[in-house]
């Protein structure tokens, strides 16, 4: 995924000269996790470069490039550190297209790797989606496969609005299939690996069937999206399992459809459960789909504590958790 993402950037870099990176470590360095790796080298240290260490400092720039013609690429390192930043990505990036009458827009792509299952504590392991999808004028983007990481990060950078592209890192080198306790295991012989040469874009808003089933529909996105759908398979359930990629905007016609058709729905993310984006999918599948529900709503998601070093597998979303809450709603 990581070798996806820093093709996309590549190739936008050459397509758009307007297109610039900025950011903590994206330039000399190549990034933490090297996303970023030989594009100021490719590029000049006009077109990739480092910036100091202060986030609001980096999206108000962002901003301020977007509305002068710039297409602005901020890498914010962790999600964890993009809260400085928020008043500037909601008070000006998100209004700003709206509050001109549409004279000035705000066309940044503000990619942060999130989500845990890295032992990365509490500071480096959150899942802040939903604070986002809160907000009137920001798209949401969280890729689950190399292929979709390309894709949906051309068409990221390619939309006139802001968009928070979230990278879940604990599948930056391979699928995850929850069980912390097998060897690692690598992109290289999956399927969603193989990533086209060269330009193509996946349109935001579109949901991706992972795999069809009658038995129940699975609402997911990043790392989940492999937990789900490798508990299924072990379980022998018949499991429909729809990879969300976009938050907003939603591909509510594609969760109506599946969940219409299995009857029943299970939402898994890693964010935290009050007020987490399973509860908008909750609420939006029981407004749109409640006479075709066949038992209640099922959700599996992190705890209302900070993210846990010690305790990270017992926080984590992984496959006791799913495949007790799989087995409830086929008793349902």
């Amino acid at each position: 995924m990581i070798e996806a993402i820093n093709d996309a950037l590549d190739i936008m870099l050459e397509r758009d000269p307007d297109v610039i990176i900025m950011g903590e470590d994206v330039g000399y360095f190549g990034g933490v996790f090297r996303a970023t790796a030989h594009l100021q080298e490719k590029h000049g240290k006009t077109r990739v470069f480092d910036t100091p260490i202060s986030e609001c400092g980096i999206i108000g720039v962002a901003v301020g490039m977007g509305a002068y013609g710039l297409r602005p690429v901020p890498e914010i390192q962790f999600a964890d550190y993009i809260y400085p930043g928020l008043d500037q990505l909601i008070s000006e990036a998100a209004r700003l297209r709206y509050r001109s009458a549409a004279e000035y827009i705000a066309p940044l792509t503000v990619r942060s790797p999130f989500g845990g299952g890295i032992f990365g504590g509490q500071t480096h392991s959150q899942s802040p989606e939903s604070i986002f999808t809160h907000v009137a004028g920001l798209k949401t983007v969280i890729p689950s496969t190399p292929h979709d990481a390309k894709g949906l990060l051309i068409a990221a950078i390619e939309d006139n609005d802001p968009v928070i592209f979230f990278e879940p890192k604990r599948i930056y080198n391979g699928p995850f299939s929850g069980y912390y306790d097998r060897p690692v295991q690598s992109w290289a012989k999956h399927a969603d690996s193989v990533v086209p040469e060269g330009y193509y874009r996946i349109p935001l808003g579109k949901a991706r069937t992972v795999r069809e089933g009658t038995q129940m529909t699975v609402l997911a996105y990043g790392t989940m999206v492999h937990v789900a759908e490798a508990v299924a398979r072990e379980k022998n359930i018949d499991a429909e399992i729809l990879d969300l990629r976009t938050l907003v905007p939603l591909d509510i016609k594609a969760v109506e459809k599946s969940v219409e058709k299995t009857g029943k729905c299970m939402i898994v993310h890693e964010a935290t459960r009050t007020s987490g984006f399973g509860a908008e999918l909750s609420a939006l599948v029981q407004e749109r789909c409640f006479y075709h529900l066949e038992a209640p709503i099922e959700r599996v998601t992190g705890f209302d504590t900070p993210y846990p070093h010690s305790l990270e597998w017992a926080y984590f979303p992984g496959p006791i958790r799913i495949g007790e809450a799989m087995d409830k709603l086929l008793e349902g």
